[in-house]
């Protein structure tokens, strides 16, 4: 009885909590079913696509893969970015001239050709997908588009847990003047800054400028503010190239202090 009375006052705090718990397991049940949903849709898209490019494209042929895509995309649903989003990609890949690129979020191999075909011939592109499916199917059209596994790497796993593992399949030396030229994000938004974060802390980002291209599809305005209140605290390192409606692209560099 005595312990019905000594909880009593603490009943408002108790009340609380529990409506506190029960927004939390509410929101994270939503959250859970919400990219269950998209990894479903995801994964029929990528599927139909991928059919509709194999069994349309010249093979071997890079530019043939491409508009084969731009074909499926003009009256099927698609994860494919778009033609313009495309062609500011290609704009930014031939300004930079990469020789080591970082994907993360491989969708159905589209972007990961198109910035392919313009690499030198000793560039290197690793590519980051978390769907074991869409990774499978998204590494055979690169090969259907006529590139060689010597030209790129395709990691099946999630970003955090892709960039600490960067430094071997790059050969890439910690502390060296070496490093990415470019990165393209287009995976999750909400990862965006955690993984800038992480891949500035494991040094991956070449010190000397390397830009990074964050794809945004239709997403809440708070993941970019996100990154850009980010971007502006740190004028010593980052700064805006450019703002596009699906695509903003950001430069790194580590600015000597000697």
């Amino acid at each position: 009885m005595w312990l019905v009375v000594a909880s009593v006052p603490l009943l408002p705090a108790i009340i609380m909590a529990s409506a506190r718990y029960r927004v939390k397991v509410a929101s994270l049940c939503h959250r859970a079913l919400a990219w269950t949903l998209r990894l479903l849709r995801g994964r029929v898209c990528v599927r139909s696509t991928h059919a509709f490019v194999f069994s349309e494209c010249t093979h071997g042929k890079a530019d043939s893969v491409l508009e084969t895509f731009d074909l499926y995309a003009d009256t099927h649903p698609s994860l494919c970015i778009s033609p313009q989003t495309g062609e500011a990609l290609d704009e930014a890949v031939r300004r930079v001239r990469p020789s080591r690129v970082l994907e993360l979020g491989m969708h159905c191999g589209y972007s990961s050709v198109r910035m392919l075909r313009l690499l030198p011939s000793a560039g290197r592109l690793v590519t980051v997908e978390l769907d074991p499916l869409t990774a499978e199917l998204g590494e055979e059209i690169i090969l259907v588009a006529g590139f060689k596994h010597s030209q790129f790497q395709v990691l099946t796993s999630s970003s955090a847990e892709a960039i600490p593992s960067l430094h071997s399949f790059l050969q890439l030396n910690q502390g060296t003047s070496e490093g990415l030229n470019l990165v393209l994000m287009d995976h999750d938004p909400e990862q965006y800054l955690p993984d800038l974060l992480a891949l500035e802390k494991e040094q991956l980002l070449c010190p000397s400028g390397c830009s990074v291209l964050l794809i945004y599809r239709n997403q809440r305005d708070g993941d970019r503010r996100e990154v850009l209140g980010h971007i502006g605290a740190r004028p010593d390192r980052y700064s805006v190239k450019s703002e596009l409606q699906c695509m903003t692209e950001i430069f790194y560099q580590k600015k000597s202090t000697s």
